[in-house]
């Protein structure tokens, strides 16, 4: 049995009892030996895996824990490292720190994909220390419906403010743009992030429009171009 599967069959067998549970007793049952159940048990707890005990007493799953889906083949390892390395290209720095945090997890229950590189230029990061607006907040005020308040400047620098209603975030693959609802036009339009110079999550929000509104505009504009505004 290899690691990323016996590591599955350890947070089965704890999931399936309310008692504690042995390091003795889940090696016999794995065929392998206490210290590579220690081991394992230890990998787990520090991939936040909620399992609680000690050597000697046993271990126990906490209640409410739902297993992730932790088992992958060769091409589905690799397609999610490819994957998540792309988002480096988003320019959102809160997806790649997340993307950087999977990663660790899968390479902890499989061996590492570090021999697939994939290139990071793309959108430039929304580096807050450098006046970027978070991109991060975007999408925040995507799911809770929270209206936007927005200083934009167009290709031709004109400046103007916009109330925005936020419904989607469009990565291409030089720029992120902002989906929304604009009460200035009455319309949709579609923000590039990199002309976006600040942005305020307001105290007002549409809750109870975001779906309605996220499907009319994905009806009329699934594919926004970056030249839009």
């Amino acid at each position: 049995m290899n690691r990323s599967n016996r590591l599955f069959e350890i947070i089965q067998l704890l999931r399936a009892t309310s008692r504690p549970v042995t390091a003795r007793a889940l090696s016999e049952q794995l065929e392998v030996s206490e210290r590579t159940i220690y081991r394992d048990i230890a990998a787990l707890q520090a991939m936040r895996t909620p399992i609680e005990g000690e050597a000697g007493i046993g271990y126990v799953m906490r209640r409410g824990y739902d297993l992730p889906p932790l088992n992958f083949d060769s091409e589905e390892i690799e397609a999610l490292h490819v994957g998540l390395a792309l988002l480096a290209r988003t320019g959102d720095s809160a997806l790649q720190a997340a993307a950087s945090r999977i990663c660790a997890k899968i390479d902890a229950l499989h061996c590492a994909a570090d021999w697939l590189q994939v290139a990071p230029w793309g959108a430039k990061k929304d580096d807050p220390l450098k006046g970027c607006v978070s991109i991060a907040l975007m999408r925040e005020a995507v799911r809770d419906e929270r209206k936007l308040r927005i200083t934009y400047r167009d290709a031709d620098d004109r400046e103007t403010e916009r109330t925005v209603r936020p419904v989607g975030v469009v990565y291409h693959l030089d720029c992120a743009m902002l989906a929304g609802w604009c009460e200035l036009r009455q319309s949709f339009r579609h923000f590039r992030v990199d002309r976006i110079w600040t942005c305020t999550a307001l105290d007002s929000y549409f809750s109870g429009e975001g779906n309605a509104l996220r499907r009319l505009w994905l009806e009329n504009n699934r594919y926004a171009t970056p030249a839009a505004s």
